[in-house]
């Protein structure tokens, strides 16, 4: 029995006795899983932007139990689930497979402390995959559809003194559904990878008072030199102060659902990739002469846009300066965990080592991450271009070397409904996050349909932010960037001369190495190598070849990838993080030489 399998069972995980759901292949785990355990998973704070100084964090272990979907609830649990890591992964301590005709069960009890007597209580889930239906003391008190973003219940009028019983039902149908489901496939293979079902992201408590801060949207106006912020609450006076450094610099007051306009310092800081300035916020709601509920939260100053360069290349701009975005295409995925890193450190592991590979940016692609990892890129400068986790239609159609031609494919009235729901939520619950400067509502045609009407709402809908359209296609003449893809050398074989254009994804060099392979008989890359020395050889040929199509076009680019996943081998970084599969110094350099050549 190796390190992993004795430090979990000592945890209660029995992984040694359990299997992962992928191909029963992979034992590969990354080194921050040997030290998960029950008592210490995932216990940050878990929203950064609303921070309260009260709550129960009620990750850990929970009962599970899979039936079949037409049954009530179980009579019996199965065993223990190491919640908030999907039951498909080797971290839960299950390893299997739901199933389109099964649900997930889960549950736990918790006591509500006496210091929260008088107050409302909220139980939020982070992410939670797909349909969920939550009930506290046999009481339900709301359900959800989304794999991605956020949500809470007001559970309040449910709770007991004593032992509460909180209990989860989740149905995930994976790719034989019509919702969002990124890269999730019942049978994994090449770029398609392991389901993820249930619960992935923190569960946790809160009081709040009965009127309380509900949520806050964040937008900064630097020309204007002023930040725009909206409090929802019930009713009440809302006030905000920022805060340089401890010292408030500028104050404002409105109703609540006003949006108001707080007027910035003359000496204004700004956000950048070298200077990533973060002014800190105090939100408070004002009810009948009492502050009823204050929260903390951040913002940044900063200006994102395009303009032609004395060549007339359209640049993207950052604060009114040309900015070359350049960065991989970060999945997000891990052996052990599947969606959900093992921990905070190894989740910010990968953008410390992307920044240390001399990137600005990160693609992340077709996944949402924790609102902790936004928060990262914040506070460490680095662009975030977030793609929209596809599904449905399958990849039928790709005109990817043209513009299209033809009719699009046609969603359901359901699948549009459940489409455009999601993508508002995760672009309302991600707003506030500085680091983010370009949407991606499709890539590949992977159930790309109304493009020109998606894109279209995407830009009105968030006005401070690019909107690629379709990476790798389908084209049309629509947002804010023309964005292309070739594997494995940067080429250009179509431009829109009134758009930014970039290559989305290039490269895909692979490299297997043994002792760190997810399936070591069935891996594969765009092309493959044998030793690191070729792989930063190839890489840096690459780079010359982008470095000449960026001088007469391109003004972004996104490599293909960060780590391996799965059977994909062509990582920067093998899957498991152990190995660096490229001369760092040789890459930073040739990264940064990139960057700086094309921005001011």
């Amino acid at each position: 029995m190796n390190k992993f399998s004795l430090t979990l069972t000592a945890g209660l995980l029995f992984v040694a006795t359990t299997v992962s759901a992928a191909d029963n292949d992979s034992r590969i785990v990354s080194k921050w899983a040997e030290e998960v355990t029950p008592e210490n998973v995932w216990q940050q704070y878990p929203r950064p932007n609303m921070k309260r100084t009260e709550w129960m964090n009620l990750n850990g272990e929970w009962n599970y139990a899979i039936t079949p979907k037409n049954e009530n609830t179980p009579s019996q649990f199965q065993g223990k689930i190491l919640v908030p890591f999907a039951v498909e992964s080797q971290l839960s301590g299950v390893g299997k497979t739901v199933g389109t005709d099964n649900v997930l069960w889960y549950e736990r009890s918790f006591k509500v402390p006496n210091s929260w007597r008088g107050k409302d209580v909220l139980l939020n889930f982070d992410a939670v995959d797909w349909k969920t239906t939550v009930w506290v003391n046999g009481v339900e008190v709301g359900t959800h559809t989304g794999g991605y973003a956020p949500f809470s219940f007001n559970i309040t009028d449910a709770l007991v003194k004593g032992e509460n019983q909180l209990t989860v039902r989740v149905y995930d149908p994976t790719d034989k559904g019509v919702q969002p489901r990124g890269k999730q496939v019942t049978s994994p293979d090449g770029i398609w990878y392991t389901p993820v079902t249930g619960i992935w992201q923190t569960v946790w408590l809160e009081p709040v008072a009965p009127n309380h801060i509900e949520s806050i949207k964040i937008t900064p106006d630097v020309d204007g030199r002023k930040l725009m912020v909206d409090v929802a609450a019930s009713n009440g006076l809302a006030k905000v102060e920022v805060l340089d450094n401890g010292t408030v610099v500028a104050t404002a007051a409105a109703a609540a659902n006003t949006p108001m306009e707080v007027a910035m310092p003359a000496d204004m800081k700004l956000w950048d990739t070298e200077n990533p300035f973060i002014y800190d916020l105090k939100v408070s709601l004002v009810d009948n002469g009492k502050v009823v509920d204050t929260v903390d939260s951040y913002a940044a100053m900063r200006k994102v846009g395009m303009r032609r360069d004395k060549s007339g290349v359209m640049r993207f701009t950052l604060n009114d300066k040309n900015i070359f975005h350049y960065g991989p295409l970060d999945q997000g995925w891990w052996p052990d965990g599947l969606y959900t890193a093992p921990s905070y450190e190894a989740m910010i592991y990968d953008i410390d080592k992307t920044k240390d590979l001399g990137f600005n940016m990160i693609r992340k692609h077709i996944k949402i991450e924790p609102a902790l990892w936004y928060e990262y890129c914040d506070r460490n400068g680095i662009l975030v271009w977030q793609d929209m986790p596809s599904a449905d239609l399958g990849i039928s159609r790709w005109q990817n070397r043209t513009y299209f031609k033809g009719e699009e494919p046609k969603r359901s009235p359901e699948s549009d409904r459940i489409f455009r729901e999601e993508w508002k939520e995760i672009m309302d619950k991600f707003h506030n996050y500085p680091s983010i400067v370009c949407w991606i509502p499709f890539n590949e045609a992977w159930g790309q349909y109304n493009t020109v009407e998606i894109t279209d709402w995407t830009k009105n809908y968030d006005p401070s932010r690019l909107v690629n359209s379709s990476s790798g296609g389908n084209f049309f003449a629509c947002g804010d960037i023309l964005d292309v893809h070739n594997y494995p050398a940067p080429r250009i074989y179509l431009l829109d001369d009134t758009r930014a254009n970039v290559i989305g994804e290039f490269g895909g060099i692979g490299l297997a190495l043994e002792g760190h392979l997810w399936a070591p008989d069935r891996n594969w890359g765009y092309v493959q190598f044998k030793t690191p020395e070729e792989v930063t050889d190839e890489y840096l040929r690459y780079i010359d070849i982008l470095y000449d199509l960026s001088k007469i076009a391109y003004t972004g680019a996104v490599y293909t990838q960060t780590t391996d996943v799965e059977k994909e081998i062509n990582g920067l970084i093998t899957y498991d993080r152990k190995v660096i599969k490229v001369n760092e110094d040789k890459v930073r350099e040739a990264n940064q030489k990139l960057i700086k050549d094309f921005s001011e």
